[in-house]
């Protein structure tokens, strides 16, 4: 039951520190990004040893618990175990979090509703000029434009 539970938290720390650390609109220390993304990167590893480890504890508990309740535990654990590490797998920034703005539109300079203190990302290519709010992109941090007969991607 032991290593069954040290899987879970393991794979459980795999999976939400990264997603604790690096969301959105949150201010990062480099130290605290830095050990975000080492987990990041091994999490992958880490968490198919961890699922591995509780499929064996759990079927080990399985055959010494005679009670329905010991081996619903045991499964229990196990599936959570195997589900972290499937969910370790899977890029939140790109497919939850971040959803790319495809079909971006646009108005004159003039038509534009923008405060005047919001900060902009501008672009000119070939004489045509885009700008791209902030506030606008702190949500989509990624728009596909073409600008001046050239494909683009503007991000943040």
């Amino acid at each position: 039951m032991l290593v069954a539970c040290i899987c879970l938290a393991v794979s459980l720390f795999c999976v939400a520190y990264p997603l604790y650390v690096i969301r959105p609109f949150r201010a990062q220390g480099p130290h605290e990004l830095t050990a975000a993304l080492a987990v990041l990167r091994f999490s992958g590893v880490i968490t198919i040893f961890s699922a591995l480890a509780a499929i064996a504890a759990g079927i080990e508990l399985w055959r010494q618990q005679a009670r329905t309740r010991g081996r619903a535990i045991a499964i229990a654990l196990a599936v959570t175990v195997c589900v972290l590490a499937a969910l370790a797998r899977v890029n939140v920034y790109e497919q939850l979090m971040f959803h790319p703005d495809a079909r971006p539109a646009f108005v004159s300079a003039m038509a534009a509703k923008i405060d005047p203190d919001d900060k902009l990302i501008v672009v000119k290519v070939n004489g045509v000029a885009r700008a791209y709010p902030i506030r606008t992109m702190g949500y989509h941090h990624v728009v596909n434009d073409e600008v001046g007969g050239k494909a683009l991607v503007a991000t943040y």
